[in-house]
């Protein structure tokens, strides 16, 4: 039998476009079925940039949307990055002209992904993204063929590996955030604009495309819930560990009686859980079914070689003729996505307030959230140098988040109560 060469186009050779250049010039049979992949054409910024592969002998393009739609390429593979511009351009371009597209690209098709399965199924044709998830780990696989013969119920985990860096560095060395930060960003780890990192925005691109594949609906980027871990302070880390938890920015999905709910917090994670324990830039992930029970996986979130061997992968599947619909149905038989206000969630949480020093400080906190139906389970007070004030830190009971921000706002006018209360939420895995 014959073997065929796939002749693969790539847009964007960065970390990861340069791990695959490597890769597919190590291993081109690499594919189960005994075809051949072999990267034949490229697009990036820098055509004079130094890279891990030779690639004077490829055809260049400078702009990613002609490579898309060149007539001597098999396989486009995207990875540029961003929701739009070049990167949506030019994905749009290789399904229309009828090409199978691989990508990395978590925001496209969080944001696009609806539209862009439509183009892939109109045209017959894949569309891929495995690496768009936990790198190299196979979220997306997971969902998208271990589980159709179950109900998942919720998905859980630590999705961005910058930010629990970060905390874990933080918890570690009892560092500041912004001292923390500047060390991620001289090792790689973020950008010299972090704010899609540590803003909680690619934690919640994440989750919203397995939100999509877990429940069967279209991705809603805008609908989730964002808080990223800017605010976390070190005082909260220590505050939180004397209760016997630590800090993780925690994505979270649940399919409800009113809909999809998509979260990406900060929250506190007990002692001894999985996700407490994942440290440094891992990332992990909890999956609930109604058959199968509760899966964990844990494993490199980024990279050049983990997220290089997710796109392979991908690419396998293209060569096998693998076929599955993009988000688990035909694009247009995907139900509506319905979110889950955000008032109504119902959880635990920790509030940390910064008091005077004088009698009654106690009583009044106390009184003012039985007032507004809040139940304290747990209370630390512990004197703190440098503050400015009194922290206390309370737990509470499980309460509905309408009434624990109204307690907040009651609590903030006490004249006691010198700043805002800080809020965090007490992880429900």
């Amino acid at each position: 039998m014959t073997k065929k060469t796939w002749r693969i186009g790539v847009a964007g050779l960065g970390t990861v476009g340069g791990g695959l250049l490597e890769f597919l010039a190590q291993r081109p049979d690499f594919a189960p079925a005994g075809d051949r992949a072999v990267i034949t054409a490229v697009s990036a910024r820098n055509r004079t940039r130094q890279r891990p592969v030779d690639i004077s002998s490829l055809t260049w393009f400078d702009d990613p949307v002609a490579l898309a739609n060149a007539p001597d390429i098999d396989i486009f593979v995207e990875l540029v990055g961003g929701s739009d511009g070049p990167a949506k351009a030019a994905v749009e371009a290789a399904l229309k002209s009828g090409k199978p597209v691989v990508t990395a690209n978590k925001a496209l098709i969080a944001v696009h992904g609806a539209e862009l399965a439509a183009l892939a199924e109109a045209a017959g044709v894949p569309l891929l993204f495995e690496a768009a998830v936990m790198g190299g780990t196979p979220a997306v696989k997971m969902l998208r063929e271990a589980m159709v013969g179950d109900d998942v119920s919720a998905l859980a985990g630590i999705l961005n590996g910058t930010c629990n860096f970060i905390l874990s560095e933080m918890e570690s060395k009892g560092r500041a955030f912004a001292d923390v930060l500047k060390d991620a960003q001289a090792m790689g780890y973020a950008e010299a604009d972090p704010t899609t990192d540590v803003g909680g925005f690619d934690a919640a691109h994440k989750i919203s495309i397995l939100a999509a594949l877990a429940f069967g609906c279209a991705p809603n980027f805008a609908a989730a819930e964002i808080e990223g871990i800017d605010g976390v302070e070190q005082l909260d880390i220590a505050m939180a560990k004397d209760l016997g938890y630590r800090i993780r920015l925690i994505a979270s999905t649940e399919r409800t009686d009113d809909g999809v709910a998509v979260r990406v917090h900060p929250s506190l994670v007990a002692f001894g859980h999985p996700l407490a324990e994942t440290r440094g830039a891992t990332n992990a992930l909890f999956i609930e079914g109604a058959r199968i029970g509760r899966i964990f996986l844990q494993g490199p979130g980024a990279g050049a070689g983990p997220t290089a061997a997710a796109v392979a992968a991908d690419i396998a599947d293209v060569m096998t003729h693998a076929k599955r619909p993009v988000f688990q149905a035909p694009a247009g038989q995907l139900p509506p996505f319905i979110a889950v206000a955000p008032t109504r969630r119902v959880g635990k949480a920790y509030l940390r307030l910064l008091v005077k020093d004088q009698p009654g400080v106690i009583a009044a906190v106390s009184e003012t959230l039985a007032e507004c139906g809040v139940s304290i389970d747990s209370f630390l007070q512990k004197p703190v140098e440098d503050v400015g004030g009194v922290p206390i830190v309370l737990t509470t009971h499980a309460v509905a988040e309408s009434v624990l921000t109204d307690a907040i706002d009651r609590l903030e006018r006490l004249p006691v109560v010198l700043e805002r209360p800080k809020l965090l939420r007490i992880a429900r895995i």
